[in-house]
């Protein structure tokens, strides 16, 4: 059997919530602020978790965390 490898990429995007969820940061939140609306810059600061059909696959990337 070979070894498991996690893809890093996805080990620097995704990360595991308390509850056991994965959760991600929102892409857009780091240059060109100015034309964006105040609602939209302040929900990009949040966390965005994962949807249940997308966990598998998430699941299968990390196989460590």
């Amino acid at each position: 059997m070979p070894k498991l490898k996690t893809k890093r990429s996805a080990a620097k995007r995704f990360n595991k919530s308390g509850s056991g969820k994965f959760v991600f940061n929102k892409p857009g939140h780091s240059h060109i602020l100015t034309k964006k609306s105040r609602k939209r810059k302040r929900n990009m600061k949040k966390d965005k978790v994962i949807s249940d059909t997308m966990t598998k696959h998430i699941k299968r990337m990390l196989p460590f965390v």
